[in-house]
């Protein structure tokens, strides 16, 4: 199945999330083969990164957004576990600091994106200045309704400089998000991720999810895609989002450099200082043999 086309949320399409089943796995795959499937994606993406980081001249960049408990950091755990860590950088986006605050509210987010050779993966992102201030109108709507238009330049602005843009909207239901509130209450190795802001947020889940429609529909485009991902299931979210990574890596068509040196020069200075590592040990050999006679 191509994952990408299934959830991918295409250019002024309209988004009712209220028609999308976060439970979807599709009818094909077993939870036992997606987790073996995924783990193999995973393999791809850490190979394609080893090409993304050697060749340099191109950078991805991963936003991963969703309400509460929707997955975000799992995700990361699970994906990105066999990448060099040199090459990958992930930032969370959460309160603005007040050094943050003072710049416009992309400068925070400008400042993370990826280098050439890199990916880097937002937790959260400037999308939170037309969601959480939007829902709780911490800024008027003249302020972020033009957010729209800024990000959308933003994001062509990283295009062209060649980053590649995939953003993914972890789609969740407020049953199953109670349910992992409870799972972090009965486990005591979860219980420090608790919030008084769950369950006080859980009010808003009418407002965030048109929030999340206008942005999902105004931002999503050819260069930088939003996907919707049925996230009630774990094992499914991990394959589709996995798969979707490493086929838009493929797409980037990665190569090794050449080499920067001249090989030949470098091969004979090699052979060079092999022989005279060799005669260097044949002198220590005799002089040793030498003293114990």
């Amino acid at each position: 199945m191509s994952y990408r086309k299934k959830f991918m949320v295409e250019p002024g399409a309209k988004v009712r999330l209220g028609k999308i089943d976060p439970d979807f796995t599709g009818k094909r795959i077993s939870r036992q083969d997606a987790i073996d499937a995924a783990a193999r994606q995973v393999e791809r993406i850490a190979r394609l990164q080893y090409l993304l980081y050697a060749d340099a001249s191109q950078a991805l960049l991963v936003v991963l957004q969703g309400l509460d408990a929707a997955g975000k950091d799992g995700l990361i755990r699970h994906l990105f576990t066999g990448v060099n860590p040199q090459g990958v950088v992930v930032a969370p986006f959460k309160k603005p600091t007040d050094v943050e605050a003072a710049h416009d509210f992309l400068w925070r987010v400008h400042r993370a994106a990826p280098a050439k050779g890199e990916i880097a993966i937002y937790n959260r992102s400037h999308y939170e200045d037309v969601l959480v201030v939007r829902v709780h109108k911490w800024v008027p709507h003249a302020v972020w309704s033009k957010r729209y238009d800024l990000i959308n330049d933003f994001e062509t602005t990283l295009s062209e400089n060649g980053t590649r843009i995939l953003k993914f909207y972890l789609h969740i239901s407020p049953e199953e998000q109670l349910e992992r509130f409870k799972e972090r209450l009965d486990d005591p190795t979860r219980q420090w991720k608790i919030s008084e802001a769950d369950y006080s947020e859980r009010e808003y889940w009418p407002q965030y999810i048109e929030a999340y429609e206008d942005a999902l529909e105004r931002t999503s485009s050819k260069h930088a895609p939003w996907y919707v991902i049925p996230s009630n299931h774990k094992w499914f979210r991990n394959l589709v989002v996995s798969q979707i990574i490493a086929d838009t890596m493929d797409d980037m068509e990665l190569t090794l450099p050449r080499a920067r040196v001249d090989l030949a020069s470098i091969r004979r200075k090699y052979h060079a200082a092999k022989r005279e590592q060799a005669g260097e040990g044949a002198k220590a050999d005799k002089a040793a043999k030498a003293a114990a006679s």
